[in-house]
């Protein structure tokens, strides 16, 4: 009898480890060695297609890129291959692009090759001095522009640090100390432009991010009663561990329910929320992102835990949510190329009030970065109109976070509610596409009572 009951007790495990491995083969994740391929293919595509586009676009025929080992350059962590987790020593990468040629050279002052893309230009044996290795580079080429990153108002072109710009100054000719501009539009060209290769990636990075949500909105997860806010944080955290990925920002999950009055916007965006037991009838929300191959998304969903005598989302929730899903559609009509997120912004928020709803409008670039490079759609406090970053133009081939909320005055709890919604969009010419589709219903929590 003891040899039945084991013999049962390994099946059982056996079917629930091979149940956990469909599960989680079904999320399509590539191994290491396929994922570095994959990022190096991405890599060798953007230099050798998009990159001549963008120097041609911005103007400046020479880049020249700086950064020494664990104080990277935003925009050189973009560049590296896979099996280069940082830069070496001071690593120094010199894009010089010929357009009458129509050519592009990619050289490193470095010891060594930069991946198959990038090749060695200093024999450290023959030229000692790194500086002057760089500037033979320069006198060579001749070059009208020479672009290095640096930007007042824009973190990710802003990555060249004081000592390096310094001595890059101090070892250039004074002809060459003309020449040297800010790469701004370039870096954030650069940053914020994706191509057909990352955009096959970035569809099914999104659905793996759904997917997540959709499993930790069950009640194989939520247990009313039992399981609190932050048990879901920490699943969501473990799932992304076991599935091999990587965050780029803690996640949260809050709630709102009918006895309790709505918080304020400093509430709903901090990162330290009140752990809460969740309990039925609650409408949960979440603020979810992952990282994979060089890509980071950025998601905000409904979920509502369904009551005792309930089989579906109460329909005045259901009204509210379309709400949200209607601002979505003000904003992404208005997101044209060429308009500025300040002009999008104003036209959105002005639109969405003359339809009776309560908007607030914050959305983002979203790509190689959580919070990327490009325009600025508002900002949760800046409803006005965001200074200088909210003036830069939209452009296509690039991927926002749609991230906006709307409050709803709801009667049957005798309050109102935010729904706070969040989805990666696309931008070709003049087009809006959602990566991977967008959530257009609360999600109901079925509870086995």
């Amino acid at each position: 009898m003891r040899k039945i009951i084991f013999q049962l007790f390994i099946v059982t495990v056996l079917v629930s480890c091979n149940q956990q491995e469909v599960k989680e083969s079904s999320y399509n994740i590539l191994n290491e060695k396929d994922r570095a391929i994959l990022r190096d293919e991405i890599i060798e595509d953007r230099f050798n297609n998009l990159l001549p586009k963008l120097m041609d676009e911005t103007n400046i025929d020479m880049w020249v890129v700086i950064s020494r080992e664990y104080n990277e350059d935003p925009v050189i962590k973009t560049m590296l291959p896979s099996v280069w987790l940082n830069a070496r020593r001071r690593t120094i990468l010199v894009f010089y692009r010929d357009k009458a040629k129509n050519t592009i050279e990619k050289l490193a002052v470095a010891r060594y090759d930069v991946g198959k893309n990038i090749k060695s230009a200093w024999n450290k044996e023959e030229e000692p001095n790194q500086w002057k290795a760089l500037n033979r580079i320069i006198e060579e080429r001749n070059p009208t522009k020479i672009g290095v990153n640096i930007s007042k108002h824009f973190a990710l072109a802003d990555g060249l640090v004081k000592t390096d710009h310094d001595e890059f100054l101090e070892n250039l000719s004074k002809a060459n100390q003309k020449k040297v501009v800010s790469a701004e539009k370039l870096a954030i060209g650069w940053i914020e432009t994706r191509t057909p290769k990352e955009m096959e990636l970035f569809e099914n990075l999104v659905k793996i991010t759904h997917d997540i949500i959709d499993e930790a909105f069950t009640n194989n997860v939520i247990k009313p009663g039992e399981t609190t806010t932050e048990d879901v944080v920490w699943w969501m955290r473990q799932k992304v561990t076991d599935l091999g990925l990587a965050t780029w920002f803690h996640p949260t999950i809050d709630l709102q329910r009918s006895k309790e009055p709505l918080k304020s916007h400093i509430y709903s965006f901090s990162k330290f929320k009140d752990n809460q037991v969740i309990m039925p009838g609650d409408l949960l929300h979440c603020d979810f992102g992952i990282s994979y191959i060089g890509l980071n998304t950025d998601c905000q969903q409904h979920a509502y835990v369904l009551g005792k005598d309930e089989t579906e989302v109460p329909t005045f929730l259901a009204a509210a949510f379309a709400k949200g899903n209607r601002l979505q559609d003000i904003l992404t009509t208005n997101m044209q190329t060429g308009k500025t997120g300040n002009e999008i912004l104003l036209a959105s928020l002005s639109q969405a009030k003359k339809e009776g709803l309560q908007p607030s409008i914050y959305s983002h670039p979203l790509g190689l970065f959580g919070h990327s490079a490009g325009t600025t759609i508002g900002m949760w406090d800046s409803q006005e109109g965001v200074p200088v970053r909210g003036d830069y133009p939209l452009h296509k081939n690039t991927v926002y976070a749609i991230e906006l909320n709307v409050t709803v005055a709801i009667k049957e709890w005798q309050k109102d509610i935010r729904i706070m919604l969040e989805e990666a969009g696309s931008f070709g010419d003049g087009k809006h596409n959602y990566v991977n589709e967008r959530q257009e219903a609360i999600k109901p929590i079925k509870i086995n009572y």
